[in-house]
């Protein structure tokens, strides 16, 4: 029987598919005794998830091959150890369940290894990554991590950090739902990044059962649980309009009677370059810096490492505009050489520019990387800070970024409330604002964005939200100069108009959304986004702000 649930959906589109479990840590089996007449049979059991494991783990690295292959075949043979598999059958003929065995073997093989010097200490994850595997197969549940499966599958999680995603197939994965998250988590981002559809803060995601057959509709947050063939058509058939639609809007963003909104695109490396191009992006509009710090956390990468990749970046827009965000660290992003090991909140401590002002050899290297990526290049780039609380922030950016002989425009993301409450005065030291509007609701509401259970207030129609935007554009077109959005809040096409109306200048997003926002830009005059925009910050929540908007565009 058709059931309906309702979440948060953060990615257009529809997918419908079977259901399959982001895999999860194991949890630690009951100590219970087995009589002793089965310790054969459970010493059976042990020797065959073993051997399955590292069939697995081998045929895995036949696939990958490279490193990857190395690595996988090490942990396979540490599956096979013959010193390990005597131990669990000692501790199965002493009255330990095959699962228990293998935890507790696993566990004194571990503490040996931990304690063995820094390079066996090393494979300590290794070699949980194997226990977990085992004790799963054991168990009888999902295995950890990504599904195994051969067949395109509707992906559900408790939430989905980075790492998660480390070994998603796009081909494979129709789409996402997960229990926790909202618009601006992790799980969102990267779901628009693929072009999946997807739907956040779901509770209850997880009883979904193993291979139900689910339709996502990631534009309404709605789930549609054993749909109807009538369902499944009429979801379909609205899916291929759209994407009709999409493939007739090209060009520049622009509104229907001819206002330019340039559309750019957020992107986190080279490897997303691509997309933003065949998407149509007229440039970069949040070029996220911090992938080539992440890949070693002890020490920042060398002077020539970062131009060679900003390099790439700047090439592929000759003539466009690539908007960098220096080094974000800090929060959920620490570096062990840059950030604080012991604050107590670390969202609300030294995070970005802080970080930077506090280390001005690296701010200088990254700078002095930039300019030198972007000689002889034909593009226009700019620079800008996160994090900028006020006007003293601003000048010690603009100063670092003179001093470095920065030839690009500078800049400041309004991030913190008081950024924005105070922005005419933040733009007497830098050209532009770029409104980074998943942390501007963060900070603006104590919601922290990760947290599905606040996820109303991570909602980017918030009102109050829309007025901190506001104020910002107002006080760049006085001193005439731009104010770009570069939050997920430009990817929700609807909000764009608004955005708009509110006088922002430019749009960056995910690029798998830029042909939906310009689509729907194109269909409306710069008036009514204009009235669109007052409708929505005349409301008292959300959802009245999107209704209000949605009436005002429609002619109703």
């Amino acid at each position: 029987m058709e059931t309906t649930l309702r979440g948060v959906g953060v990615s257009h589109g529809v997918a419908i598919g079977e259901v399959r479990h982001m895999g999860t840590a194991v949890l630690e089996p009951p100590a219970k005794q087995i009589p002793a007449e089965d310790a054969a049979r459970e010493q059976g059991r042990a020797r065959k998830a073993v051997e399955a494991v590292a069939a697995d783990l081998i045929a895995r690295g036949n696939l990958a091959g490279g490193e990857a292959q190395a690595v996988l075949e090490a942990q396979a043979m540490m599956a096979q150890d013959p010193e390990l598999m005597a131990d669990v059958d000692r501790r199965i003929a002493v009255g330990s369940t095959a699962e228990r065995a293998v935890y507790d073997a696993l566990a004194a093989y571990r503490a040996l290894l931990a304690g063995a010097g820094e390079y066996l200490a090393g494979r300590v994850a290794d070699l949980d990554d194997v226990r977990n595997r085992i004790v799963a197969r054991l168990l009888g549940v999902p295995m950890p991590g990504v599904p195994d499966s051969d067949e395109p599958y509707v992906l559900i999680a408790r939430d989905l950090a980075p790492a998660d995603t480390a070994l998603l197939d796009p081909t494979l994965v129709l789409g996402f739902v997960t229990e926790e998250g909202g618009p601006t988590s992790h799980s969102a981002i990267l779901a628009r990044a693929l072009g999946v559809p997807a739907v956040v803060a779901l509770p209850g995601a997880g009883e979904l059962a193993e291979g139900t057959v689910i339709a996502v509709d990631g534009s309404t947050g709605e789930i549609f649980v054993e749909p109807s063939a009538e369902k499944k058509a009429q979801l379909e058939s609205a899916a291929a309009q759209r994407k009709a639609s999409l493939s007739a809007s090209t060009g520049p963003g622009a509104t229907s009677d001819g206002h330019k909104v340039p559309l750019l695109a957020n992107v986190g490396g080279p490897a997303d370059v691509p997309a933003a191009v065949e998407a149509g992006a007229e440039g970069v509009g949040l070029f996220r810096t911090e992938f080539l710090f992440l890949d070693d956390s002890k020490q920042a990468p060398s002077e020539e490492k970062q131009v060679e990749a900003y390099r790439q970046v700047l090439e592929a827009f000759p003539e466009g505009r690539v908007v960098v965000r220096v080094l974000d660290a800090g929060a959920d992003k620490p570096l062990d050489f840059l950030t604080p090991a012991d604050e107590p909140n670390p969202a609300l401590g030294v995070r970005g520019l802080r970080s930077l002002l506090d280390h001005p050899d690296v701010l200088c290297t990254q700078l002095t990387a930039l300019a030198k990526a972007a000689e002889g290049l034909p593009v226009y780039l700019e620079v800008m800070a996160p994090m900028v609380a006020d006007r003293t922030d601003a000048k010690a950016f603009a100063d670092a970024c003179r001093a470095a002989g920065l030839r690009a425009k500078f800049g400041a993301m309004v991030e913190i409330p008081s950024a924005a409450l105070r922005a005419r005065s933040i733009l007497q030291e830098v050209e532009f604002l770029s409104l980074g509007t998943n942390d501007l609701a963060q900070y603006t509401f104590a919601a922290d964005r990760q947290v599905g259970a606040v996820s109303r207030l991570q909602d980017p129609w918030q009102p109050a939200l829309l007025d901190l935007v506001a104020l910002s554009a107002e006080a760049a077109k006085a001193e005439g100069k731009s104010c770009g959005v570069c939050g997920e809040a430009a990817s929700d096409p609807l909000l764009a108009c608004v955005l708009t109306g509110l006088g922002v200048t430019s749009l960056s997003m995910g690029a798998a959304s830029i042909p939906y926002v310009r689509s729907t830009l194109a269909k409306y005059t710069l008036a009514q986004c204009e009235r669109a925009a007052s409708a929505a910050r005349a409301s008292d929540t959300a959802d009245e702000a999107r209704t209000a908007a949605q009436a005002v565009l429609s002619g109703e």
